[in-house]
């Protein structure tokens, strides 16, 4: 079981292939995984009754003789936020509690059409507003490498469940770094496309013109075989771009061969406060900016003066657009009802809300209405939309002059748990490197870049490319990657302490 537990997607699905492995022994495999640690870790929410005979009919299906996916067979954890039919969706909160839905996001329905095995829904901060996965109403995900840490959030729930060998490929959603962000601290790959790229029909939508779903995973090859499924064009979501899109995989497979990669220009923000991150994470930031460095890239200082405002910005603009979509959590429609004897509608629906909602949902709700209301729209939306248009720009002129950005993914390794829950500051501040992706919509990757000095805990470098260029990420990240495997002596999750003794360690 430990062999195929530990092997990447790319080399699963090979063996697959092959007839080496059997989709059935593979999914047998991860599931005895997640009933072994899963109690500490708690990644899942629900892990699937149907997962076996699932990888059943693609062992029947691949015995005669039908064409399947680069990836069918290999197990997949999909994040809350994601709907599904086969099992309850409910965005990590109380008030959407035993939901079905009556389909499949878009990206789950195409990865069961690719032939992967759906096999539970990982946990996550409610309705992906969190840092932390500490938010969730159903308790919090432990991180792998120590218990009594988190695994970042909003999606710490996958990122869990990829470091911690109980899936080798997840879905997750990003909306201010919440696949980069728990990748960082997972010693995880996390990507979030371009937006646009990837359909965002059935994720339950936070904030519409933020959100974005991508993949996690162990490996960068692993992610583009993952994106390489579910990017595309959906006439269902509106958002979607009608680009034909490279193989991401093979621009992965391109930046992993070793290649120089003289000619290639990375931008250092020279705004970026040093002082505002943890020093293990610095050096191990710019240990990864030397090797490229000596593999012929060339690093180039660069002027975003409107980065640090992102924080800012962007929590008026997520509050306000969480506002109006969570607004269709009302009692009638679906999810949760809180009866009221002889109550109006009204009193159903605001004792159903505060049933409902966690503090820090409701601490988002009050705070984008406030932000809408007559009187103040202009002072605080709409400025705060004027801030996210000085960041695109500057993000534009940036890449006049280089091919990709790069930034520590976190300013900090992963921190205890119940460390920054009553701080709300504190916790914000964690995205303040991812959140600029967001509001410009450009494509961002968190590879990992060491074990901090300090704590000996996982360090991610992000990496920013314009729309639609994020082949440009899997080839730089690959070539990071490969470099920096090669000096560890191994993958960086080798290194994870092993969840048997971890019990015992951490806890």
């Amino acid at each position: 079981m430990d062999d195929l537990i530990r092997m990447s997607a790319a080399d699963l699905a090979s063996a697959l292939a092959s007839g080496d492995v059997s989709a059935v022994e593979a999914t047998r495999a991860h599931l005895q995984r997640i009933e072994e640690v899963d109690g500490d870790v708690h990644a899942f929410l629900h892990v699937s009754d149907h997962a076996v005979d699932v990888a059943a009919d693609i062992d029947r299906r691949r015995r005669a003789g039908e064409e399947l996916g680069a990836l069918a067979g290999v197990p997949l954890a999909v994040k809350d936020v994601l709907v599904t039919t086969d099992m309850p969706s409910t965005s990590g909160s109380r008030i959407l509690e035993g939901y079905m839905s009556p389909y499949d996001a878009t990206v789950v329905a195409k990865a069961r059409a690719a032939g992967l095995v759906p096999i539970g829904k990982t946990n996550m901060d409610e309705f992906a507003m969190g840092s932390s996965t500490e938010h969730s109403a159903y308790g919090p995900t432990r991180n792998p490498w120590d218990l009594d840490r988190i695994p970042g959030g909003s999606g710490g729930g996958s990122a869990a469940a990829v470091a911690a060998f109980e899936a080798p490929l997840a879905l997750g959603s990003d909306t201010g770094g919440s696949i980069r962000q728990p990748a960082h601290v997972t010693g995880t790959v996390g990507v979030k496309p371009t937006y646009g790229g990837v359909s965002r029909y059935g994720a339950i939508a936070l904030a519409s013109s933020l959100d974005q779903v991508g993949p996690v995973t162990r490996t960068v090859l692993d992610a583009g075989l993952l994106h390489d499924v579910i990017g595309g064009h959906d006439p269902q979501d509106s958002t979607s771009l009608t680009d034909t899109w490279p193989s991401f995989a093979e621009a992965a497979r391109a930046g992993a061969s070793g290649a120089s990669l003289a000619g290639l220009r990375i931008g250092v923000i020279r705004e970026l406060p040093q002082t505002g991150f943890q020093p293990g994470v610095w050096a191990a930031f710019q240990n990864a900016l030397t090797t490229l460095e000596a593999q012929g890239a060339e690093i180039v200082d660069i002027s975003a003066p409107h980065f640090e405002y992102g924080v800012a910005a962007y929590y008026l603009i997520l509050p306000a657009e969480a506002s109006s979509n969570l607004a269709k959590f009302d009692s009638v429609r679906f999810g949760l009802r809180v009866d009221v004897p002889r109550g109006t509608v009204e009193d159903v629906m605001a004792a159903t809300r505060e049933a409902g909602f966690g503090d820090e949902v409701k601490r988002r709700i009050i705070l984008g209405t406030y932000a809408l209301s007559a009187g103040y729209y202009d002072a605080y939306y709409g400025s705060a939309q004027k801030v996210r248009t000085l960041i695109q720009r500057d993000l534009a002129e940036a890449f006049a002059h280089v091919d990709v950005i790069a930034t520590p993914s976190a300013p900090t390794t992963a921190f205890r748990l119940g460390e920054k829950i009553d701080d709300p500051l504190q916790m914000y501040l964690n995205d303040i490197t991812t959140i600029p992706a967001n509001l410009a919509g450009v494509p961002g990757i968190s590879v990992p870049a060491g074990l901090a000095a300090e704590d000996s805990l996982p360090v991610g470098v992000q990496f920013l490319a314009p729309a639609r260029e994020d082949a440009r990420l899997y080839r730089v990240g690959a070539a990071l990657e490969t470099l920096l495997t090669e000096k560890w002596g191994g993958a960086l999750l080798d290194r994870a302490p092993h969840l048997g003794s971890a019990k015992e360690g951490n806890r």
